[in-house]
């Protein structure tokens, strides 16, 4: 387009040139259709971008990776003049997404409409936009280029596998030692009844003491005595390893509906963990099981336990963005959690440590009553210089649960190993 642009200028100033020096009608034709070209092209381009709308709407905000994500984009042409193109250009970090397009021909009170979808690679918060529309004139000397700044938000949850039964250690089934407060939740645990309030379900009532009391009474229930199970994820940075990830398969050539959702994880300890951690979480909390979480990555975050799908969303968006750079060692990591583990709860821990000295610790916390199982991915199989496989063992001669998780391992498989 500049080329183009310096093409006529010159052209324009040897038009200019020959008319003065000769004089000549000719050179004067020429210069007039130069001057008149540049004209027509500034203008046409100074009004090729008047009442454009440009629309998206993203379907959902939150995915998982495997998932297609999928946006719809709309240009609109409000105003009485046709548009030659319109080029849509997006600025969103989210890996693979693509949605720009050329639009030719968007005639007066047009409407041009498509949708993008992509398949979800990779976890983590994202932005979609901002966006640029860029026309310009039919002899392409002027180009001009509007930014449009909304952007939105996108959470891509990590993957997650279905998990079958696996043994659980003693004192972790139902009957184990109770932490009883007051739940939303209907349960076989009545603990009292009250006044009826507004939104209570009717399922509620009880019947006798309305009888009684001659006013809608209600049931309060409290917790199945079953103790909490917290999943614990160890960020710290020394202990990761991983291997080059290759480009996921490009799967445009199929029509979206008949694309594989096969998720494979990068080769790295951080995304085994992450992955593990939401699968376990997940399978708990369809087990009905109050699951919390505490991972040490950029900073220590918490998930207080609860039970539900909404709870489910919350430990896989904290998991979505947690990044495995904590400089804490894991013996430090227990020692400062220790105090708010009480009798009876149940630790899920991941870690890639090759450091056994919190073994030790690990067996003071399950004499006071903590049941903590572990684990343990195994770097060396990422690439990693050390094993760690030593500390399954060591676990294990203190009558700890652990398990070790290799690259490409089934993560269905591991947790039923005996």
């Amino acid at each position: 387009m500049r080329s183009r642009r310096i093409v006529v200028i010159i052209l324009l100033i040897a038009s200019l040139a020959g008319a003065l020096i000769t004089g000549r009608p000719l050179f004067y034709t020429l210069l007039y259709l130069w001057l008149a070209l540049i004209a027509v092209a500034g203008l046409w381009t100074w009004t090729s971008l008047g009442r454009i709308r440009v629309a998206r709407q993203t379907r959902a905000l939150r995915a998982q990776v495997g998932d297609n994500l999928e946006e719809r984009l709309a240009v609109r042409n409000l105003g009485r003049l046709p548009k030659l193109w319109l080029e849509v250009r997006d600025q969103s970090d989210l890996p693979g997404h693509n949605p720009s397009r050329v639009v030719v021909g968007l005639g007066p009170h047009g409407e041009r409409v498509w949708v993008a979808r992509t398949k979800a690679q990779q976890r983590g918060r994202f932005r979609l936009g901002p966006l640029t529309i860029s026309s310009g004139d039919p002899f392409g000397l002027f180009q001009i280029t509007r930014n449009i700044a909304s952007t939105q938000q996108v959470v891509v949850y990590p993957a997650t596998t279905h998990l079958p039964d696996f043994p659980m250690p003693v004192g972790v089934a139902p009957g184990g030692e109770a932490i009883r407060r007051r739940t939303h939740y209907v349960t076989p645990n009545a603990s009292s009844v009250r006044d009826y309030a507004s939104g209570d379900s009717f399922n509620r009532i009880h019947w006798r003491s309305t009888a009684r009391r001659d006013r809608l009474m209600v049931k309060e229930f409290e917790l199945d005595p079953l103790a909490d199970v917290w999943v614990m994820v160890d960020g710290e940075r020394a202990a990761q390893a991983g291997q080059p990830h290759l480009a996921a398969e490009n799967y445009d050539d199929a029509p979206w509906y008949k694309r594989a959702a096969i998720v494979r994880l990068p080769p790295n300890t951080e995304e085994y963990m992450v992955s593990l951690a939401g699968s376990l979480a997940q399978y708990f909390l369809r087990q009905d099981r109050s699951v919390g979480l505490i991972t040490y990555g950029e900073g220590r975050e918490v998930v207080q336990p609860d039970r539900g799908e909404r709870q489910l969303n919350k430990i896989l968006e904290t998991l979505a963005v947690f990044r495995a750079v904590s400089r804490h060692r894991l013996l430090d990591v227990l020692r400062l959690e220790a105090d708010q583990l009480p009798r009876g709860v149940t630790v899920m821990m991941l870690t890639a440590t090759t450091d056994i000295s919190w073994v030790g610790f690990a067996q003071a916390l399950k004499r006071r009553g903590v049941n903590l199982i572990t684990f343990v991915v195994n770097p060396a199989s990422f690439g990693g210089v050390a094993s760690n496989a030593g500390l399954v063992g060591a676990l294990h001669q203190v009558g700890l649960p652990a398990y070790l998780v290799e690259n490409g391992a089934d993560f269905a498989a591991v947790v039923m190993r005996a």
